[in-house]
């Protein structure tokens, strides 16, 4: 008889032959036949000390909610005591990978006949680094599916390992692979297989994959964060790990990773090493003789956001070089409030309002504003006490106001922007700078244009409470997502069909993002061969890098378009796109031209 007491789903497996839950998606899911055992989730009231001691083991969680590991024979009887409230089986999730999969309508390219795995076109993803223990990254024989590894931290190639220069795995095994680098060294697809061979560990001591501790102490690539080992697994992981669940876009395409370096053991990469790490990619595709798809995750706040920084400039550049394409997360600061805005006519005065919490040890703001416009600028100190700064001229100016020193930087435009910045520094004269409401007041003299913008840093390095008071979610997307010929990624969430209310916006002038891909509760390999869950546009931007990489097999590597690459691409998942049910004009600053779609995409 059923139980009220425990779920549906439960009662029917209880009832169910082993046979029958053999063959169901569902019904042995928490079960553990060998040992004639389930695992359950409880809801109970009060002392739960009589149900334990019918369970084998229990694991107690916050509000009177328990999991709990029952002989199949006590669950009637666990089930009978007054405290048990309800009983549920686990559920299999269908991990976000695979739902994101499904939502970017992936899977009916990858039937027959199209069957689009990204054969034959170069997956770069310029990162934190890549477990290359992961199976996820390894073909069936164990072999490794990275071509080539350009870890920018590692010990320069003179001090290698002797050993494996003696292996018949060094420098030159592959034809074509570039290894004179300005930083770190190159790991060949040879030498990485004969470190899968031999084992290594971590400098932490760390062991990957099961893996034998090797000699050296030096795991090539090691991530420590993780980011660029979930970022590659989205974008080009083959699932093993998971029986295939869990495979990525592109499960099929050869793999270039880069490392990216930190100059500052403590920071994180600078663009510098982000640009190195773009070209490698470009000049080993080409090496190679293959196009490739390079994935960008990473990003920051300064700038005029419209596309002339240098970094913004070369990757343009670079997207006209070769066969490539290069895919960029819009970036995570749509909620931060980290930009704030406005339109200034003559004579009128405008006042931006900025909160500076307790205990901030620094932060900056930079307002940009067309040169051509003449607007006056007073900062005034939580205080009262006003600093009218010189705008009429450039150059640095130092100013004290309370136990805070401002450092400004009035400029002219560059050769590549009309735009002029007015940069301005907060320095604590003693620990921190001073907490409460700063403000910026803007008196307009003569105004042809009248747009003032302006940003703190990127990256959620500063407290919560310090923010704009009127922010402005438009322009908030990070350098350089904002390059015109890269394709830009926002994130949505592919369940809900909601936006990730983190996902950087652009603008309708800048033309920006071009797309969505989910992004929300992204299941992808971790260090070790497991799966973790990933938010961000990060991880939304490896589902188009991997779209990208099978749009180029079907038309290169089978030659259906040998001319597919570029805005090509671009154009191609813009026309795919679906539109989403939280906007209504296309394209937009928030989800450009909609969903990415790569069955649409395709021409017919």
């Amino acid at each position: 008889m059923d139980d009220q007491k425990i779920e549906n789903l439960l009662n029917l497996s209880l009832q169910a032959t082993p046979e029958e839950r053999a063959r169901s998606l569902v019904l042995e899911e928490g079960y553990f036949p060998e040992e004639n055992q389930w695992e359950l989730i409880v809801k109970y009231s009060g002392d739960f000390s009589r149900a334990a001691a019918l369970a084998q083991r229990v694991s107690y969680l916050l509000n009177e909610y328990a999991i709990v590991w029952i002989l199949e024979s006590r669950i009637d009887a666990f089930a009978a005591l007054p405290e048990i409230e309800y009983i549920e089986k686990p559920k299999r999730l269908f991990f976000a990978t695979q739902q994101g999969r499904a939502a970017s309508c992936l899977l009916p390219v990858q039937r027959e006949p199209l069957s689009l795995f990204g054969t034959g076109v170069l997956v770069a993803v310029i990162d934190s680094g890549v477990d290359i223990f992961n199976r996820d990254f390894q073909n069936p024989d164990g072999t490794t599916r990275i071509r080539a590894l350009w870890d920018q931290t590692a010990p320069a190639r003179e001090d290698m390992d002797p050993s494996m220069e003696n292996s018949g795995e060094a420098v030159g095994q592959e034809e074509g692979t570039i290894t004179d680098v300005s930083l770190g060294r190159v790991y060949t697809e040879g030498e990485i297989n004969g470190i899968l061979r031999r084992g290594g560990i971590s400098e932490t001591g760390r062991a990957f994959g099961g893996i034998a501790p090797g000699p050296g102490g030096f795991v090539p690539g090691e991530d420590r964060s993780g980011h660029g080992t979930a970022v590659l697994g989205i974008a080009a992981g083959n699932g093993a790990n998971s029986q295939g669940r869990n495979r990525g876009v592109a499960p099929e395409s050869p793999i270039l990773a880069v490392k990216l370096g930190t100059p500052d053991p403590q920071g994180f990469p600078r663009t510098t090493q982000l640009m190195q790490g773009v070209d490698f990619a470009v000049r080993q595709a080409l090496a190679w003789r293959m196009p490739v798809a390079v994935n960008l995750s990473f990003g920051n706040s300064y700038g005029p956001h419209d596309a002339t920084s240098l970094t913004e400039l070369f990757l343009d550049d670079l997207s006209n070089y070769w066969k490539s394409v290069i895919v960029t997360g819009s970036g995570n600061e749509g909620a931060v409030a980290g930009h704030t805005g406005f339109t200034i006519q003559e004579e009128q005065q405008e006042t931006v309002q900025l909160a500076v919490a307790e205990l901030e040890p620094g932060l900056n703001v930079q307002i940009w504003k067309q040169y051509v416009d003449t607007i006056l600028l007073s900062v005034i100190h939580p205080s009262g006490a006003a600093y009218q700064v010189p705008v009429a001229g450039s150059g640095a100016y130092r100013v004290r106001m309370g136990n805070t020193e401002l450092l400004l930087f009035v400029g002219e435009p560059g050769p590549y922007s009309v735009n002029q910045e007015i940069f301005v520094d907060f320095l604590p004269v003693e620990d921190y700078v001073d907490p409460g409401e700063w403000r910026f007041v803007f008196t307009a003299r003569r105004i042809v244009k009248g747009k003032v913008d302006l940003w703190l840093p990127g990256g959620r390095i500063l407290n919560a409470g310090t923010r704009f008071l009127r922010p402005s979610e438009t322009l908030t997307l990070t350098i350089p997502s904002t390059a015109r010929r890269t394709i830009t990624v926002s994130a949505y969430d592919s369940r809900r069909n909601t936006l990730a209310d983190f996902s950087g916006r652009g603008s309708f002038a800048l033309g920006k993002p071009d797309l969505a891909a989910p992004g929300v509760d992204i299941i992808a390999p971790t260090p070790g061969n497991g799966y973790g869950s990933f938010s961000g546009t990060s991880m939304a931007a490896p589902f188009v890098t991997g779209s990208a990489a099978l749009l180029m097999e079907w038309g290169i590597t089978r030659g259906n378009d040998p001319y597919l690459y570029g805005e090509k691409v671009k154009a191609y998942l813009q026309k795919g796109a679906r539109q989403l049910p939280f906007a209504e004009q296309y394209p937009n600053p928030v989800v450009g031209y909609g969903a990415l779609c790569v069955e649409d995409s395709l021409p017919e």
